[in-house]
């Protein structure tokens, strides 16, 4: 069985996600030595019966919204499954991109843990690891079950933040990778997989209105949190949030819109399917003005 990698997404990050796979292949001179599928929320129709239901997160109940910008991270417990817990999978969130070649990660001796993926940056770091990236031991993952876990959540029997930072493994089981493989909003010669986890600088999102809803702990001081619950609870999930913004550092957005250029070129995206995308706010309006000012990108 050939290692997967599985790229979970909804339709909001679509676009993102076709441009993910593309990379992986792009920059990989072993591409024909992995697999590479696209997870889609909304093909998994259990999530259907938990629309607007309640669920625990950071201690406190919140109502779950399909059409989230992130209602895909669940699916991040799922590739053992599909995988028949055998051979090695990794899954990736759809705004990451691959200036690396993957078959190096792939291939990696995992010394016997079940999970390789990094820390969590800033106060998050000591308590949660970010599974946004995940190099899994399928065959160790047996008690992973997406969709019973899912639920729990519902039954205020597991907490999200815990669930999605990997608290509820063995930490033993747990093994860190370099963050060349995870590279939060950083680009340099180093970076093998580039990820835009700052969702309001997303470089194809840059104008848009924000449609995700932010953790009420954000930045791990108690009247921050406060003030985040009480926006929510009292203006609406998406309430004085604004936009999107402008990337700070231009090369990642030059990367992207050169991937995405690359892309259309070759059919993997269609212009059709861009500007249905523009025009359901999932991708800027001056997509088109901002590939036609886009360089190529080196071989």
């Amino acid at each position: 069985m050939k290692p997967c990698v599985f790229i979970h997404t909804n339709q909001k990050q679509l676009v993102g996600a076709l441009v993910a796979q593309y990379s992986l292949r792009r920059n990989s001179p072993h591409a024909d030595r992995f697999d590479v599928r696209i997870l889609e929320q909304e093909q998994q129709h259990f999530f259907q019966a938990y629309e607007g239901r309640r669920y625990l997160r950071d201690g406190a109940w919140r109502v779950w919204k399909n059409d989230d910008l992130q209602s895909f991270t669940p699916l991040r417990f799922m590739p053992p499954e599909l995988m028949q817990y055998q051979g090695r999978a990794l899954v990736i969130d759809p705004d990451i991109f691959a200036q690396g070649d993957v078959t190096q990660l792939l291939t990696r001796d995992m010394q016997g843990k079940a999970i390789l993926c990094r820390r969590r940056s800033g106060w998050k770091k000591k308590t949660s690891w970010a599974s946004s990236v995940m190099l899994l031991d399928c065959a160790k993952l047996a008690h992973w079950h997406c969709e019973r876990d899912f639920d729990a959540l519902f039954q205020g029997q597991r907490d999200y933040a815990d669930w999605i930072g990997l608290r509820l493994e063995p930490q033993e089981s747990i093994g860190l990778l370099e963050d060349e493989w995870n590279d939060f909003d950083r680009l340099s010669p180093r970076t093998q997989l580039l990820h835009n986890t700052r969702r309001w600088t997303q470089p194809w999102k840059t104008g848009l209105p924000v449609d995700f809803v932010p953790g009420d702990r954000v930045l791990g001081l108690p009247v921050v949190d406060r003030l985040m619950r009480w926006r929510r609870e009292r203006f609406g999930d998406y309430a004085l949030l604004g936009r999107y913004v402008r990337h700070p550092d231009r090369n990642q957005e030059r990367f992207f819109f050169g991937l995405l250029r690359e892309c259309l070129d070759r059919g993997v995206v269609s212009e059709a399917l861009l500007r249905e995308e523009m025009q359901r706010n999932h991708v800027r309006h001056d997509a088109f003005e901002v590939l036609d000012r886009t360089p190529p990108l080196p071989a």
